[in-house]
């Protein structure tokens, strides 16, 4: 009875990290609350990269994985691109996708930096390129980020190195949905290492990411980092799902998680995990999804409007000068 218990969480927490990191549904317009934004109010002095988490893309079938965030940014003056680097694969492989891609974007029209905004494993790549690249980079915003890894990706990865046949089971086919995700979003093959993400998620790759990429690390644990390193500007900001009516579809798969793994977090990564730089908040009305403003917009009656946080967040990046 216990093995099988044990055997149940396992695919319930493979199930929830694959599938419900963004995941969303078609449709024409984001719901949220009325957005009577004044024209302006988003226009920084550079454009906005948003990077997607694990299993993430940029638009795909009509999907937007920032769900309704690039439209309602454009609205009010923001330039906004959204990355399309693999859906799974290391921090490391990862960054170097989103650099080429900011280095592509600079050559063909002039952008000298980007703010960059990093959902979930996305917070690596973009701590990634402020890293290496710290000419391209005027901001660095980490949403919901395992920035010291996440209890889920540990439990995972145990589970698979004491089971060598269901691991090469589950990445094949983790790698093949990865493969299908990054081509039906690009158009091309990008390479897939579900296992390579899974270390990278895990406490010990997080911590071995930290040790080569410490810029904006909180001095203490569920402390705030440095606000500015070398020019560029670090934010975090994380939920933790509260009260509230929900219809939400994710919420059920991610207060499971949360229940087991994650009591003090956003259904995926710890509220202190999260912290990096300065922290705007870290108890947003939010589950993991919610933060990308997923699915389909649909979120409990009192959970905090995504919509009207990342506007609000990126005219605080232009009243910076950034």
């Amino acid at each position: 009875m216990l093995r099988q218990l044990q055997f149940a969480k396992f695919i319930m927490a493979c199930v929830v990290v694959s599938s419900s990191l963004g995941l969303g549904v078609p449709a024409a317009h984001a719901m949220g609350s009325g957005d009577k934004t004044p024209p302006g109010y988003t226009q920084t002095n550079y454009p906005i990269m948003l990077a997607h988490g694990l299993f993430g893309f940029n638009q795909a079938l009509f999907i937007d994985y920032f769900y309704g965030v690039k439209s309602t940014l454009e609205k009010s003056g923001a330039t906004v691109y959204a990355s399309t680097v693999s859906a799974a694969n290391s921090s490391e492989y990862r960054g170097e996708q989103l650099l080429a891609e900011l280095r592509r974007l600079s050559a063909a029209h002039g952008h000298k930096k980007f703010n960059l905004i990093g959902h979930s494993h996305g917070s690596h790549s973009v701590r990634y390129v402020a890293a290496v690249a710290p000419d391209l980079v005027a901001s660095v915003t980490v949403i919901g980020g395992p920035n010291h890894g996440a209890a889920v990706a540990d439990w995972i990865g145990q589970n698979l190195k004491d089971t060598p046949l269901l691991r090469m089971v589950i990445s094949t086919i983790v790698n093949i949905a990865g493969g299908v995700v990054s081509f039906t979003s690009t158009g091309q093959i990008l390479s897939q290492d579900s296992l390579a993400a899974l270390n990278s998620l895990s406490s010990k790759g997080a911590m071995e990411f930290n040790r080569r990429f410490p810029q904006g690390m909180p001095t203490t644990w569920c402390g705030q980092g440095p606000s500015v390193v070398k020019g560029i500007r670090y934010y975090s900001a994380t939920g933790v799902p509260k009260s509230g009516w929900t219809l939400d579809p994710s919420d059920l798969a991610l207060l499971g998680v949360k229940a087991i793994f994650e009591p003090d977090g956003d259904g995926l990564v710890g509220r202190c995990s999260a912290h990096w730089g300065q922290v705007i908040r870290d108890d947003f009305n939010w589950n993991h999804a919610d933060e990308i403003n997923q699915v389909l917009g649909v979120k409990r009656t009192e959970a905090t409007d995504t919509l009207a946080f990342y506007r609000t967040h990126v005219n605080r990046l232009k009243e910076a000068g950034l």
